[in-house]
C-alpha cells in the first residue's frame, strides 16, 4: 500500500511540474493587467516607436515552447511589469513559425526561444536576450535600457 501510496505522490509532483512549466496559454489573448501587445503590422509597430521615441519590445514565440508558454501566463501578465512596458514600449508578440513572426524571426536570427527583442524605430536591435525571464528580471531589463 505504501508504494501505491509513494507511487500517487511522485505522479502528483510529476504532474504538477509539468503543469507550471508547460501551462496553457492564448498567445493571440492579453492579460488585464500584464502587458498589452499591438495587434498591427510590425512596419506599424517600427513606426508609432519612431513617432513616440520608444523602444518596440518584440516577444518572438514558438506556441509549442514550454518557456514561451512561461513567459506570457506568469510575466508578461504582471501588473508591475504591464505598467512599466505599456507606458515605457511599443509591445508586439509575433509566433516565429507563420507569416510576419517567421519573416521577423528569420531577419533578427532568432534560432531560440522564447526570444525578446529591443528594436529601434529603424528596426536595429539594441538589446537580445534568449530563454525565459521571471517578472523581476524582464522588468530589470526594460528598466536597464531606459537608463541608456
Amino acid at each position: 500500500m505504501k508504494k501505491v501510496w509513494s507511487y500517487l505522490l511522485w505522479g502528483g509532483v510529476i504532474a504538477g511540474v509539468y503543469y507550471y512549466n508547460n501551462p496553457q496559454v492564448d498567445f493571440q489573448q492579453n492579460s488585464e493587467e500584464g502587458i498589452q501587445f499591438q495587434n498591427d503590422k510590425w512596419v506599424n509597430a517600427l513606426a508609432k516607436a519612431k513617432q513616440e521615441n520608444k523602444l518596440v519590445f518584440l516577444d518572438v514565440y514558438a506556441t509549442w515552447c514550454g518557456p514561451c508558454k512561461k513567459l506570457k501566463k506568469y510575466t508578461f501578465s504582471d501588473s508591475d511589469v504591464g505598467n512599466y512596458f505599456n507606458k515605457h514600449f511599443v509591445n508586439v508578440a509575433l509566433n516565429a513559425e507563420v507569416n510576419e513572426g517567421a519573416v521577423a524571426a528569420n531577419f533578427y536570427g532568432v534560432n531560440s526561444y522564447p526570444t525578446v527583442l529591443f528594436v529601434d524605430g529603424d528596426g536595429n536591435v539594441v538589446k537580445r536576450h534568449s530563454g525565459y525571464l521571471n517578472a523581476g528580471e524582464l522588468l530589470k531589463l526594460g528598466e536597464e535600457l531606459q537608463m541608456d
